[in-house]
């Protein structure tokens, strides 16, 4: 079928500022005229010609609602400026990791490779019609547009005047594999829908040992339990776990991909993950069943992930830490030793004390994947994380979610290859984080949320805690006055974080509070909700003593949050007087 371009006259749009993540708002924001169209040809006009024209193209995401609608829309906007040719995930799916995967390990009929990605999702927000709808353009190392794109992008949607569109091309099944082809006044353009898990899943067959995978969950000592939570990594669950691995199918939660994610919140948490919770022994009431021995789940777009143990709850923070610890012996990828690790600077320092104890080149950046990007494609990471669920490595430009599992599953395949027949006692979730600790210490951690809280209150209350920073004297008079057996603060700032590779310097990344035992409190701005403000306070106590790493972490932390709400004010400036969530 030969296609039209038609210019559509448009108009600047206000608020369509993408940050780390991309651009986020409510569905029926995006469903206003010309709203998603101005983004996308402000995208376009943001990349150089030869990322447009003659280009292949990824265009999928995390399956929510209006996906559908969005991927025909983006679909037509792509033929009319002049893209070769676009891969999209069959239904619309890929996780946010096997996009990031699809453009730097997939390779067209005709040698073709992607040099970028729209990628549809709001991540861990909710979906449907009156919820959250997202979209964020990677490049060509399959990781997030660096802000000097980003910024080009939002100052493109200020001054847009008209965008071209192919009208009447008619829109693509994209629940069936193949191609359809079309032409254009500017030549061949093609759609090409794909398996979703085809790519990703020879990308994990490369750097894990599936076999030794596949015997640890065939040994009847071990249960497993993974929760998709109705996002998109149940496209790859069943494949994975079931097909290549041998787990059973009652071993899968909620991994019918929905638009709606089944009406849940797609956030892997103690709070939001609540039917993996209670399974794994850790919900507020005992059901008599005796919980599986690993658990795991995903977000909205399978780049998160949780990590529980029967009974037990593993902090992303050790996690990571964990992961990094035991990669060269557990994971054939990392068999050679690793370039380096790096965590987010409100990730607790674990990672910190791991790197030093192995002699690891080590960083702390600002959060946002793209930091970490830098780093891997300057080859000095290979294994990095976030306090927010986020783990990855370098053998993609996203965190990524099923990655973090197969390298749980890993571990613990390593550390029972000798356990899994006769009567010795499988060494359990519980046991390595143990033995971490007991090796380099406990980081107690806990993160509390405060969600939709006005954006002027919130900004109040950072002014509040910057000013307070002039004088560590008086805030050591306050801090005393509240809790007597806390130590004192040794010093006190705004995060600044300057790359090693390319000289950019970050500012106000974070306002830290550090203290003279290795103590801190750390509170930031998120830019993940679609409205108000999200205020994250992290709170950190380091304990080398082997023989007081066994507390629980709110008891243990508890005079450093009576600290941390009391000095910033958190009820007297926001009016809240509990956090919405606690991790």
């Amino acid at each position: 079928m030969v296609f039209k371009v038609s210019l559509v006259s448009t108009s600047p749009i206000d608020g369509q500022k993408p940050g780390t993540s991309g651009l986020r708002k409510k569905v029926k924001v995006f469903k206003q005229p010309n709203y998603l169209e101005n983004f996308v040809q402000a995208t376009f006009n943001a990349l150089t010609p030869e990322k447009v024209k003659g280009a292949t193209l990824v265009v999928s995401g995390d399956g929510r609602y209006y996906s559908t609608d969005a991927v025909q829309i983006i679909i037509k906007m792509a033929a009319a400026n002049g893209v070769r040719r676009v891969w999209v995930g069959k239904n619309t799916l890929l996780s946010t990791p096997a996009v990031s995967a699809v453009i730097r390990e997939r390779s067209g009929a005709d040698g073709s490779k992607a040099t970028g990605a729209f990628i549809l999702t709001a991540s861990h927000n909710p979906g449907g019609p009156t919820e959250d709808f997202g979209i964020k353009y990677n490049m060509e190392n399959g990781g997030p547009a660096p802000e000097s794109i980003t910024d080009k992008i939002y100052e493109n949607t200020k001054t847009i005047k008209e965008y071209p569109i192919a009208q009447d091309l008619p829109n693509v099944d994209i629940s069936a594999v193949g191609v359809t082809s079309f032409e254009g006044p500017e030549g061949k353009f093609d759609v090409e829908v794909f398996d979703s898990a085809d790519d990703y899943v020879k990308l994990m067959k490369s750097i894990f040992d599936f076999e030794s995978i596949r015997k640890l969950l065939s040994s009847p000592k071990f249960t497993f339990c993974y929760d998709a939570l109705h996002g998109v990594a149940g496209a790859y669950a069943h494949r994975i776990f079931v097909e290549e691995l041998g787990a059973q199918e009652s071993a899968l939660l909620n991994c019918t991909p929905k638009e709606d994610f089944g009406g849940g919140h797609p956030d892997p948490n103690l709070t939001y993950a609540k039917e993996l919770v209670a399974r794994m022994g850790l919900g507020k009431s005992d059901s008599g069943v005796e919980p599986p021995e690993f658990g795991a789940a995903a977000d909205g777009d399978a780049d998160r992930n949780m990590i529980l143990g029967k009974r037990f709850f593993v902090t992303p923070s050790d996690s990571v830490a964990i992961i990094a610890a035991n990669a060269i012996g557990a994971i054939p990828y990392f068999s050679s030793g690793l370039k380096g690790v790096a965590r987010s600077m409100p990730t607790s320092a674990a990672l910190d004390v791991v790197a030093k104890s192995l002699n690891l080149k080590f960083f702390e950046v600002p959060t946002g994947w793209k930091f970490f990007g830098n780093l891997m494609d300057a080859g000095m990471c290979s294994v990095c994380g976030e306090e927010s669920f986020g783990t990855g490595s370098d053998h993609i430009r996203e965190k990524d979610g099923i990655w973090a599992v197969l390298a749980w599953l890993s571990i613990l395949a390593h550390k029972n290859k000798e356990n899994l027949d006769g009567d010795s006692k499988l060494v359990t979730v519980e046991d390595i984080v143990h033995q971490h600790w007991a090796t380099y210490g406990r980081h107690y951690y806990t993160r509390y949320d405060y969600e939709n809280v006005d954006a002027g209150k919130a900004k109040e209350l950072m002014e509040h805690l910057v000013k307070l920073q002039s004088s560590i004297p008086e805030v050591n008079k306050i801090v005393k006055g509240i809790r007597s057996d806390v130590a004192n603060v040794s010093s006190a700032d705004e995060f600044e974080y300057k790359d090693p590779v390319d000289g950019s310097i970050s500012k106000h990344q974070g306002i830290r509070y550090l203290f003279e035992d290795g103590s801190r409190l750390v509170f930031r701005l998120s830019g993940t909700g679609s409205e108000g403000a999200t205020i994250r306070l992290y709170i950190e106590q380091y304990e080398k003593d082997a023989s007081k790493t066994g507390r629980e972490a709110q008891e243990a932390l508890s005079p450093l949050v009576d600290v941390a709400l009391k000095l910033s004010k958190m009820e007297e400036l926001t009016g809240r007087s509990a956090p919405t969530v606690i991790t």
